[in-house]
């Protein structure tokens, strides 16, 4: 089960600290998972504003923020409205928008986990299929088990490096699951013995 509100504030943190690449990622998920949702699409569309004019993204971002909790159909046409008088060009944008809204995990350079999975099973082996998308594509991964699945075979395949990138980037979430010491620990055992082959 997707964690809607982790993924909300994850993203809206990455947005503030200017990681737009990774905060459009996110968003781009959240549309994809909850297309009633007509925020999340607008959040992606200011990631794509904010890299390249910084302040009038920023800017954007602060007003529909604020202004989609007493109106969000009234905040998203102010901000359509915006975007068309600042480029002239609204069918651009409103094309963007849309892709946003329609957008899959696909279009985002990434592959769901069940979908890697069955890259697995045809290509004969986890680290074959994971070295054919590492450097292209990324995994989208959704709930708790498979991100536990996908480390522990990340370990197993000697790719410990991601494995740990992957369980740091994820600590704050499940920092109390048992699982993660398991996945440090087995981690640790395996570079002790990689150290003294």
């Amino acid at each position: 089960m997707i964690n809607e509100t982790r993924l909300v504030n994850e993203a809206n943190r990455y947005f503030l600290e200017k990681q737009f690449d990774k905060a459009l990622f996110i968003y781009s998920q959240l549309s994809y998972n909850f297309p009633l949702k007509k925020e999340y699409p607008i959040y992606a569309l200011f990631c794509d504003i904010a890299s390249e004019d910084l302040d009038k993204g920023t800017s954007l971002y602060d007003y529909f923020t604020i202004a989609k909790d007493e109106n969000i159909d009234e905040a998203i046409e102010y901000v359509e409205n915006i975007v068309n008088a600042y480029d002239g060009d609204m069918e651009k944008m409103m094309d963007i928008l849309k892709d946003l809204t329609e957008s899959s995990v696909d279009s985002l350079d990434a592959i769901r986990y069940e979908d890697f999975k069955k890259l697995i099973e045809s290509r004969g082996s986890f680290r074959v299929a994971f070295e054919d998308i590492m450097f292209s594509t990324k995994v989208a991964i959704e709930s708790k088990e498979d991100f536990f699945d996908f480390v522990s075979r990340l370990i197993d395949n000697d790719f410990n490096s991601t494995a740990y990138s992957y369980l740091d980037g994820f600590n704050e979430y499940f920092s109390y699951d048992k699982k993660i010491e398991e996945l440090y620990k087995k981690l640790e055992d395996k570079k002790i013995v990689t150290e003294h082959k």
